[in-house]
């Protein structure tokens, strides 16, 4: 896929986010198929940055956070992806 055609996709299936940029959902780029890879790498190449995830609700009382998060922040993945205000255009 060449560059214009990847921007007018990802204008497609992103929305405003109230930084004044625009988010596009994880689910999508990859719904595109054997395409997600390409759009995932230009998204990160236009400043598209992972969105923070939320953190873990506490099951295990108070300290639970504190003591599981480190483990598994390594394998979260972000859901949504953040491009800067005109990155689209």
């Amino acid at each position: 896929m060449d560059d214009n055609t990847i921007r007018t996709l990802v204008t497609r299936l992103s929305r405003p986010h109230p930084s004044g940029g625009d988010v596009i959902e994880r689910a999508a780029i990859l719904a595109e198929g054997a395409d997600s890879a390409a759009i995932l790498t230009w998204v990160l190449t236009h400043a598209g940055e992972p969105e923070d995830l939320a953190p873990r609700v506490s099951a295990h009382g108070l300290h639970d956070t504190r003591l599981h998060d480190s483990v598994y922040a390594g394998h979260r993945t972000p859901l949504r992806y953040v491009l800067p205000a005109g990155a689209l255009q």
